[in-house]
């Protein structure tokens, strides 16, 4: 264990951190306003005892490791009992891996990167089971279990950036936690690191992992948090993709067949991704008449901001679309590079910004997992033509200034990881990157309203700790309609990895077809997920009656308030691939709660692992339970004078039901079935009523349609009236301890059903009333 105060950052001295492709000639950044990395001038404790002894490290008095090698580094607390790790090596290199200390007996979960662009969970029980490129691990402590009547303490470990250098955390066979840092550039050099990995802990896991992320916003600085950020307004409303409908066929044509047959069917569209397709591209690879070489179109690169041959007059054609079909935002796709390979850097529409061509180099740790063909069968084979940095916010600029010129609203920015395989002489990965997300958010804030960007191919700690304004970020692979594998891995997926990222971005959940075996199993989850709603079918293939769960006639969607993300018993099991674990993911509501229960067994393996169960596990019924208490914060919603029963409401079944905290429903699901409950707090008005609004419980998300409740009492505090206010139109449901004596719909008289057996009050709400306030009269 280190004792000396922390030295300086060990950096080449003669290294700039952006380089032009000529090692001797600097960039003018000074004026530019290039990223320089943050010095800080944090210290290591000068005795250590209150966080390591006998090689032991505690964070908050719970053991985090042991046999700490004597080279770590630990700073003093960091706003309370959170601390930095780091380490000291002999030697300068660009990339290091250091040991931290032995991790055992344990539960874990680690968020780890599988492929250059996704990251996906993991769970396990010590340290050889924490792979390499892992982003977010977190702990399970069982110390003082009996004395705190067997609730747990975890502890979060979280690698960062530190100064140009980006950190990962692995495991090794001796199960002894390590983190690797590196630069990405043979040209930036240290030995020593002062805050690479950030440890704290904490009684609830979604708290710790809140109150982490934000300390690292306040200390860091290189991001902002999600509940800060300016949320784009497409994400109440009903979107479809272009992509899985036609890939890069797209045209025209084929998104007016879409819009209309959508609208026709009563699901009218209000957000459209014209997806990769519309682009004037070029591409050397790819021979007419000659055979096609897979994985040659990621070679293809930009030769105009302009639209291609097939969208010309694009303008006109937005503008009649959205005058047609009512859409409200149009967004338009492309590449971080302008295009899989980059610009083309001979045309005249792209020369100007000094293209030059690149081949990616991937770090050990991505060559360590799957590879992937876009990566490994294209751009690394057909390399990719970088913008000079100097010139990319004017290609930013001028890209999206046309855009908006042709009437779009916004932009799906892909491949974005791209960066860490090409920094080399450009500074490194940390650098560059954050260089391009400046300018990219800077274009974005310039020329589009309303913060309109989503970001995807960017699960790297380099991006993501590098969004300060982008608000939405792909939290998954994409959905791949003809995989059956991935069905079930694809909401595990996003649902864990919100854990993390829904701290810094909104979640999205990618598109999926609304006719398709696991339709139901997507659009249940996309209702949880706090996150957009958009679907990719192909013009006239729907499922209106699905549809009309997740969407108003209006073509809004009843969007949760926060990234929906596993339940607290089901953060260390392993609901893809042990045979017995149901998903459960929950959400709030301005006034209830939401959760769903998935069964995600049986369907696919993750990739890396091997399934251990039989052939026949697909067919299983699995048993779970679903409780009140699944449903985090709930307390915050109902108030302090809730005595803490719940309704609750079962949206396949269509009961309701009155449960305390604790109580529990049964559940049980074939693979790719799930259930879906609103869970909404009863408060007592007086004292013979108790009341809870449900919401429209046609919708799978039955609670997000009620936005408030008022109580008007007579002077002796027996109730008059419940004002309840709300938007959507459809069946609403509520518990009802009395039935009421009237029901008033915006001031008329309304018909109402009450069953004594349940206490289920229900009435409709026409569709004329998308905004109600509802008069409950006892």
């Amino acid at each position: 264990m280190i004792h000396s105060p922390l030295r300086p950052l060990h950096s080449n001295p003669n290294f700039s951190p952006f380089l032009n492709p000529n090692p001797n000639k600097l960039f003018s950044n000074a004026r530019r306003g290039f990223p320089r990395p943050r010095k800080h001038s944090l210290s290591l404790v000068s005795a250590l005892k209150p966080l390591v002894k006998d090689g032991v490290l505690k964070i908050n008095d719970k053991e985090a490791l042991k046999n700490v090698p004597d080279n770590v580094l630990v700073s003093k607390p960091v706003d309370g009992s959170a601390v930095f790790l780091g380490a000291v090596s002999d030697q300068m290199s660009s990339r290091h891996v250091f040991k931290l200390g032995v991790l055992e007996d344990c539960r874990l979960l680690c968020l780890f990167r599988h492929k250059i662009w996704w990251m996906i969970p993991r769970m396990g029980s010590s340290g050889s089971d924490i792979p390499v490129e892992t982003q977010m691990l977190l702990v399970e402590s069982k110390e003082e279990k009996e004395s705190r009547n067997g609730s747990s303490d975890y502890i979060l470990f979280l690698p960062v950036l530190d100064g140009p250098f980006r950190s990962s955390l692995q495991g090794n066979s001796l199960n002894e936690l390590e983190f690797c840092i590196e630069s990405g550039d043979p040209a930036v050099q240290a030995s020593q690191f002062n805050e690479s990995v950030f440890v704290n802990s904490g009684s609830n896991p979604f708290e710790l992992v809140n109150e982490s992320i934000k300390k690292l916003r306040s200390y860091k600085g290189t991001f902002s948090l999600r509940e800060d950020k300016s949320i784009p307004g497409m994400l109440d409303w009903f979107g479809w993709c272009t992509w899985d409908a036609f890939y890069t066929e797209v045209s025209p044509r084929g998104i007016e067949d879409g819009l209309k047959s959508l609208y026709e069917g009563g699901i009218p569209v209000k957000f459209l991704i014209i997806d990769d397709g519309w682009q004037d591209i070029t591409n050397e690879f790819q021979k007419e008449g000659e055979p096609h070489i897979e994985g040659s179109q990621y070679g293809a690169r930009l030769v105009s901001i302009k639209e291609n041959s097939k969208f010309r007059g694009m303008k006109d054609f937005i503008t009649k679309i959205k005058k047609t079909y009512g859409l409200k935002y149009i967004y338009a796709w492309h590449a971080l590079m302008g295009y899989w390979g980059g610009l083309e850097p001979n045309a005249p529409g792209t020369k100007k910004y000094n293209p030059r061509l690149l081949m990616p180099n991937q770090s050990p740790g991505n060559l360590a997992h799957i590879r992937d063909f876009s990566m490994d069968d294209g751009m690394q084979i057909y390399g990719v033509s970088m913008i000079d940095p100097e010139k990319i916010f004017e290609f930013y600029d001028d890209l999206h200034s046309y855009l908006v010129s042709q009437n779009v609203d916004g932009v799906k920015v892909d491949v974005q990881n791209i960066l860490e395989t090409i920094a080399a002489g450009y500074g490194g990965r940390v650098s560059l990157t954050q260089w391009f997300h400046q300018n990219l958010e800077r274009s974005i804030s310039k020329n589009f309203q309303d913060n309109s960007i989503i970001c995807c191919m960017c699960q790297s700690t380099d991006s993501i700790y590098s969004a300060k304004v982008s608000a939405v970020a792909r939290a998954s692979d994409d959905y791949m309609p003809r995989d059956a594998s991935s069905q079930t891995l694809h909401i595990a997926t996003v649902a864990f990895n919100s854990i993390f990222l829904g701290e810094i971005m909104v979640p999205d959940w990618d598109m999926f077809y609304s006719r398709h075996y696991a339709a139901e199993f997507h659009a249940a989850a996309r209702a949880l997920g706090g996150c957009g709603v958009y679907i990719s079918d192909k013009p006239g293939e729907h499922d209106f009656s699905l549809l009309k769960k997740l969407v108003l006639p209006d073509g809004s969607v009843l969007r949760a308030k926060y990234p929906g993300r596993p339940t607290r018993d089901c953060l260390f099991s392993d609901p893809v691939m042990d045979g017995k674990s149901l998903l459960k993911i929950w959400n709030l509501n301005s006034l209830s709660g939401v959760i769903g229960i998935f069964n995600c067994q049986g369907a696919g393996t993750w990739p890396g692992l091997v399934s251990t169960e039989d052939g026949n596990s697909s067919d299983k019924i699995l048993t779970g339970s679903v409780r009140p208490g699944d449903i985090e914060f709930l307390e915050d919603i109902a108030g302090n004078d809730w005595a803490g029963d719940s309704a609750v409401y079962s949206f396949n079944a269509g009961s309701l039901s009155r449960l305390s905290k604790n109580e529990t429903i049964t559940v049980s699901l074939k693979v790719l079935e799930c259930e879906v409950f609103t869970i909404s707090p009863i408060k007592r008005y007086s004292s013979d009523v108790e009341f809870a609004p449900i919401g429209l419980i046609k919708m799978y998300n039955s609670g997000g349609a009620v936005e408030s409740i008022d109580s008007d009492l007579r002077d002796d505090n027996s109730i008059i009236q419940l004002s309840i206010r709300g938007r959507g139109s459809g069946l609403f449901g509520a518990f009802s301890s009395t039935k009421p004596k009237s029901c008033k719909l915006n001031s008329k008289e309304q018909d109402f059903s009450f069953i004594d057996d349940d206490n289920f009050l229900t009435f409709m709400i026409p569709p004329s009333d998308s905004s109600w306030k509802l008069d409950v009269s006892f």
